[in-house]
């Protein structure tokens, strides 16, 4: 049986597709795991996120060839969703336009794009959920 709260299949990944900052979690050896926020794309039960090849957080994953992402609302009651698989990186970003204006709208998005190019060494992230928690404390109210 879920515990009071948990979202069903449906909810959490409509909720991991809507509209939010993530937080990725990476494992980085001698240290607690490196977290930073992130932009990405829910698509097809996958993860995707841009960043650039060389970054500290590409090395870690392919280091660690695992992640976690967390993603919540920022209002009461709240709702997250904390999603942990490997992940796989391949060259370039052509999600890179509908992420940046996913989330800066249109005009600023453009901008973005304009004055952060994709790379030689940009790459996509790719997390492919294993593992789910997921909490609506809406449900519990």
């Amino acid at each position: 049986m879920a515990e009071s709260g948990a979202m069903t299949k449906a909810e959490r990944e409509e909720f991991l597709a809507d509209l939010h900052v993530g937080l990725i979690a990476i494992d980085e050896p001698g240290r607690g795991p490196l977290n930073l926020p992130i932009w990405y794309l829910y698509r097809e039960g996958a993860v995707v996120i841009s960043i650039g090849g060389q970054t500290l957080k590409a090395r870690l994953l392919r280091a660690a060839g695992r992640a976690t992402m967390t993603v919540q609302t920022e209002t009461a009651p709240y709702k997250y969703v904390s999603v942990e698989g490997p992940v796989t990186l391949t060259p370039g970003a052509p999600d890179q336009p509908e992420t940046a204006v996913r989330y800066l709208g249109s005009e600023l998005g453009q901008w973005y794009l304009e004055n952060n190019p994709e790379t030689a060494e940009t790459v996509t992230i790719t997390l492919i959920p294993e593992h789910w928690r997921t909490h609506d404390f809406a449900k519990t109210l």
